[in-house]
């Protein structure tokens, strides 16, 4: 099965620093690639990072920022460059509908290479031809989040579906191409009698993975996360700075940390931190004292999204 992975291309909050460059995360799934916020450099971070334009699936802005947007400009003109004629979704949310009309106006071809896709309040993403936005297989959520300006999360979901058992379908003398077939019609007849899928399978249920960026404390920032194999999430602020979290629109590393133990999260990664931390050991150490599996992101690297239960 391909890799369900992300690709980590920058940390830093607003401001970037010699080792952090601005948010951007690159979601590889099955085959598909869902880039979520490219900010400023970018472009470059993809490079070294080694995914190409042809990587991106899908484009996610969480809020009009110019540290999570100034970078889509030159993706998108990365594609049209290395000859991609294919539009591709990129999702917003509704208010920030201006500002993305001038960021797609800033370089040729960007405009040419985008649908729009608003959106407005929580839901499965529309597409552009009014579906449910398809990334790898699995349906693209948004939520609605508390930050100084409209701002949402991205959860990517997959459906539940079933796993099959070899022994079972051994016993019932179920093999080859019959498999297929199974799956897909739900009954097979055989020699020893019709097969059942229920019989020789057992329930699967889908990964999810949730990127909750700029964001304070609220009940939006929990749904996102709720059930997460994968939570990606803002640690902006140390214990020591929690009094400007709130006014800032921010959440600090052990209240990430709180909303994957409360929401049920399994695997939390650490990102947009705060050029005042150099050292971002202690911001780790904090969301540890709240979840047991913490992950302080770094540029360029890859985190893999934990295997089934």
């Amino acid at each position: 099965m391909p890799a369900r992975e992300l690709v980590v291309l920058g940390t830093s909050s607003a401001v970037p620093t010699r080792t952090r460059n601005h948010s951007g995360h690159l979601l590889r799934w099955d085959g598909a690639g869902l880039l979520v916020d490219p900010g400023e450099g970018t472009q470059r971070q993809m490079l070294l990072a080694g995914v190409s334009a042809s990587d991106v699936d899908v484009v996610a802005l969480t809020h009009e920022h110019g540290d999570h947007v100034l970078g889509l400009p030159g993706v998108l003109q990365r594609r049209a460059m290395d000859g991609l004629t294919t539009p591709v979704p990129l999702v917003f949310p509704a208010a920030a509908a201006p500002l993305v009309g001038h960021l797609l106006g800033a370089a040729a071809h960007a405009g040419s290479l985008a649908l729009p896709c608003p959106v407005e309040g929580d839901g499965p993403v529309r597409g552009p031809d009014g579906d449910p936005l398809v990334v790898g297989g699995a349906v693209l959520h948004a939520v609605a989040l508390d930050h100084r300006v409209p701002a949402c999360a991205y959860r990517l979901v997959e459906p539940d579906g079933r796993r099959m058992l070899r022994e079972r379908l051994t016993a019932r003398g179920v093999r080859g191409p019959d498999v297929g077939v199974l799956q897909r019609e739900g009954r097979l007849r055989t020699a020893y009698g019709v097969v059942a899928l229920e019989e020789v399978s057992e329930h699967r249920p889908g990964q999810v993975v949730a990127v909750v960026e700029d964001t304070r404390w609220c009940e939006g920032a929990l749904r996102a996360a709720g059930g997460a194999d994968l939570l990606v999430c803002e640690a902006t602020f140390a214990d020591a700075e929690e009094e400007l979290a709130g006014p800032y629109g921010h959440l600090t590393a052990r209240q990430a940390g709180r909303i994957a133990r409360e929401s049920g999260a399994r695997r939390l990664v650490l990102t947009h931190f705060s050029s005042r931390y150099p050292d971002v050991s202690p911001l780790l150490a904090q969301a540890r004292e709240e979840h047991d599996d913490v992950v302080a992101a770094v540029d360029l690297e890859r985190v893999a999204v934990p295997s089934r239960r």
